[in-house]
């Protein structure tokens, strides 16, 4: 409420923001459109640590629409200002776009501020989650290559050679392909990346 925000629209979206909250979701920044001349159903931006919701009035001003994205799908924000007022939007993974125009300057740059500092703790998260699926993937390859470690010192130390086994790797891809899809199952990762990476291991065969 400190940028000028309109406190009727404010309650609006609080009332309805406090439902769709999940746990450990909390509120950051709430801005209001202001739009010249008429400005009584004005659309509104809220920004958790989660997510960003887009919320529109509807049936009069009776309702209110809201379409929501996690931050692990939005690649970009822009902020555009304006004569009148400042654009904020997102574009996600999928190449959808949505903004609200007519923001204060104000307000759209706070928006733009939290969207960043959100972003780059969720580039952070994910380069955490790389980081363990590379140590789970490298810890799961040695112990995979134990049995033919054991196979080749039996067959040292033997007249008659012995063939390392056949199944190592259909079993090493398996096991892979099992995390990944535990991962996608958990929310770790995107469809997109879910899809790419299973082509990846496809793509050994």
């Amino acid at each position: 409420m400190s940028d000028e925000q309109d406190p009727k629209a404010i309650e609006k979206v609080y009332t309805r923001l406090v439902d769709l909250l999940t746990t450990g979701e909390e509120i950051i920044y709430i801005a209001v459109q202001k739009k010249p001349l008429v400005n009584i159903l004005p659309d509104c931006i809220a920004i958790t640590n989660k997510r960003v919701l887009f919320f529109t009035p509807a049936n009069l001003g009776l309702s209110i629409k809201f379409v929501d994205f996690v931050w692990k799908d939005i690649v970009d924000v822009y902020t555009k200002e304006e004569i009148i007022g400042a654009i904020f939007s997102v574009k996600t993974t999928n190449g959808a776009e949505m903004g609200v125009d007519y923001l204060p300057k104000v307000q759209a740059r706070k928006l733009y501020q939290y969207a960043q500092e959100r972003k780059e703790a969720e580039r952070e998260a994910r380069r955490q989650r790389e980081l363990e699926e590379k140590r789970a993937e490298s810890g799961s390859m040695q112990f995979e290559h134990q049995p033919q470690a054991a196979a080749f010192q039996s067959a040292a130390s033997q007249p008659e050679p012995i063939a390392p086994p056949a199944e190592v790797k259909p079993d090493v891809l398996t096991e892979k392909l099992k995390k990944l899809k535990t991962l996608f199952d958990n929310g770790l990762i995107s469809q997109e990346e879910y899809n790419q990476k299973k082509q990846d291991l496809l793509s050994d065969l």
